[in-house]
């Protein structure tokens, strides 16, 4: 028999790994899964021109020429008005909750003045706290709808001077008005980071009792469920706190991001966010074997998480499956929560429904978490 080689012993061992990969379910789902789920979501998710974007407009009448801008706004594809509101206090609430992007305020004496050729004017209000969002729809919205309101009329812009004349249109970029990326990606980075260290060291925390052999120990112990799921994950609430602690002081001494919204209320929703987060990584803990297998199940809840989260692409940019998805991940409703409070300055009534689907995950993981749970080793 050969000592240096031998095509035998090498058949036995890929067979053996055949093997193993084959009884080890997890890997290889993530082999096939990981792969599939990135063509998937960079093909078809992923937009960085987001269209049909939705809208609020203010106005008192419905003349012609109020129509007339409203359908050049909409026929540019950027615009979607699924509001009709009649005071700027009611589009103020949808745009400080996010349930808007723009608020177009025409206001009462429009016709007249645009009747006078008196420089009409429209106010396009844009929530600027991802500038991705904002850019493309107001680079295009001026000279379509001056060139909209001249056809109105009966006239067509012979110039650019003309269609410069015809309208005026005032666009106010809300809470980001220079546009600076670091206001929008660094209060995310602080979801971003509390979701990859908070999940994946409780999603360890029972695989590694088993795999160093104190799991029994742990099961002798006269402890509940409830008593055993508290102990692993609330230390880890500390290790976050310091984590955010040192991401807001960060985010203000290097980057000057404004804070401008309630510190108790963001840090509350923060200490939810977190539960949260180590609630479902305790519940990865129970499905997992082994602390590789707990990484595996993490590194795939994190993909999509971040991709379709709104922290890496804009939100609204994705098609309409994609945001569902999207809204099924803690990250989606923190970010919402921390740019609102941050660089709106949202009360607890903006940011109430974020707060509520955080409050809901919480629930369903601490269930899932007990209901998994093994009192014994089989």
């Amino acid at each position: 028999m050969s000592t240096i080689f031998s095509f035998a012993r090498l058949g036995a061992l890929l067979m053996k790994e055949f093997i193993q990969m084959r009884r080890d379910r997890i890997t290889f789902a993530m082999m096939l899964g990981v792969p599939l789920m990135q063509l998937v979501l960079f093909g078809y998710a992923i937009n960085n021109d987001p269209k049909s974007l939705p809208a609020a407009l203010v106005a008192t009448s419905n003349d012609r020429f109020t129509r007339a801008m409203v359908s050049a706004l909409q026929t540019t594809g950027y615009y979607r008005f699924d509001h009709v509101v009649g005071s700027a206090a009611e589009a103020e609430l949808l745009i400080a909750r996010g349930d808007v992007a723009f608020v177009v305020t025409i206001p009462a004496d429009f016709d007249r003045r645009v009747e006078r050729q008196d420089h009409p004017q429209i106010l396009i209000e844009a929530d600027a706290t991802d500038p991705a969002v904002a850019s493309g729809a107001i680079s295009t919205l001026g000279t379509v709808a001056a060139q909209a309101l001249l056809r109105e009329q009966g006239m067509e812009a012979v110039t650019a001077q003309d269609t410069a004349n015809a309208l005026e249109v005032v666009v106010h970029r809300r809470y980001n008005p220079e546009a600076i990326s670091q206001y929008n990606i660094v209060p995310g980075l602080l979801g971003v980071i509390l979701q990859m260290t908070m999940v994946m060291m409780t999603s360890m925390a029972l695989t590694r009792e088993t795999e160093r052999g104190t799991m029994e120990n742990l099961l002798a112990m006269p402890a509940s469920p409830v008593e055993i799921m508290l102990g692993k994950i609330l230390p880890y609430l500390v290790v976050g706190a310091v984590q955010v602690g040192v991401v807001l002081v960060a985010s203000k001494l290097l980057f000057g991001v404004p804070f401008i919204g309630s510190l108790p209320l963001l840090l509350t929703t923060v200490l939810i966010f977190v539960l949260s987060l180590v609630l479902l990584g305790y519940t990865i803990s129970t499905f997992a074997r082994t602390q590789m297998q707990a990484m595996q199940l993490t590194f795939f809840f994190f993909l999509p998480s971040i991709m379709l989260s709104g922290f890496m692409f804009p939100y609204r940019g994705m098609p309409d499956w994609a945001q569902t998805l999207g809204e099924v991940f803690p990250l989606t409703h923190f970010l919402r929560i921390i740019r609102g409070v941050m660089l709106k300055g949202a009360d607890f009534a903006a940011v109430a429904p974020q707060v509520w689907a955080l409050l809901i995950f919480i629930a369903l993981f601490a269930a899932m978490a007990l209901a998994r749970f093994r009192r014994t080793l089989d």
